[in-house]
């Protein structure tokens, strides 16, 4: 089992719990997928930020559905 594989296990086996802590802290959240966001943006010199915007976008309207 590879590490994105137990990655995605501890989500799934947690998943109750995240979604709870990410609906008491929506503001951390959207401040953590930002600086996500920001890092790979630096790390490929901003070639995919057209994209990078989009993923942002995408997870801050996830946080809104949990």
């Amino acid at each position: 089992m590879g590490l994105f594989d137990k990655a995605k296990d501890a989500i799934n086996d947690h998943q109750d719990d995240i979604k709870d802590q990410v609906s008491q802290h929506s503001d951390k959240a959207e401040e953590a997928i930002d600086k996500a966001g920001d890092a790979v943006s630096d790390k490929t010199g901003g070639k995919f930020s057209d994209q990078v915007d989009k993923g942002q976008e995408a997870l801050k309207d996830k946080l809104g559905d949990l």
